[in-house]
């Protein structure tokens, strides 16, 4: 069984995000989404409820499935028996950051292939801390995220306002 793992910190998953795991779908036996979860990093949403939007974002794509984890990627990836890390790539200085992490990956785990999916062009402009402006503003996300994420976000912004003096 040809396993991959796409990692990322999903804060929150968003379309771009969705058509990577999507298409990766197409290419590996089963793709495990791998939700981060890093103690020095401040997320909107904690890793459950990460997890749980990822499922519920992801839920018609039977090959998907969802998991939370900490520490290295590539020590996550052995767990789980995966022979390839997915990464999406958007933007040349996407492309910098990626190419640094296969390079640390490959060295500390040999056997482990990285494989980077192009983002699609409606897609490009995409990414979750835009995503989280935007909704902190009263924008329009619904055409960037999932219902349930978008019903998240609107739901945690709707509550900072009230609780806020």
């Amino acid at each position: 069984m040809r396993r991959a793992l796409f990692p990322a910190s999903f804060n929150p998953i968003h379309r771009g995000h969705c058509d990577i795991a999507e298409r990766a779908s197409h290419l590996f036996d089963e793709v495990v989404l791998g939700v981060f979860s890093n103690p020095a990093k401040s997320f909107v949403f904690p890793q459950e409820q990460r997890v749980d939007l990822a499922r519920q974002a992801l839920a018609h794509v039977e090959n998907i499935t969802v998991q939370p984890y900490g520490g290295l990627t590539v020590d996550f990836a052995k767990e789980i028996g995966a022979i390839v890390i997915v990464r999406g790539l958007r933007v040349f200085s996407d492309f910098e950051l990626e190419f640094r992490m296969a390079l640390a990956n490959n060295r500390l785990a040999p056997d482990i292939e990285i494989v980077c999916l192009m983002a699609r062009e409606q897609h490009m402009h995409l990414a979750s801390s835009t995503i989280v402006e935007i909704a902190s503003l009263g924008g329009d996300i619904s055409s960037m995220v999932p219902k349930p994420v978008e019903e998240a976000l609107l739901a945690y912004f709707d509550k900072m306002g009230h609780d806020e003096p």
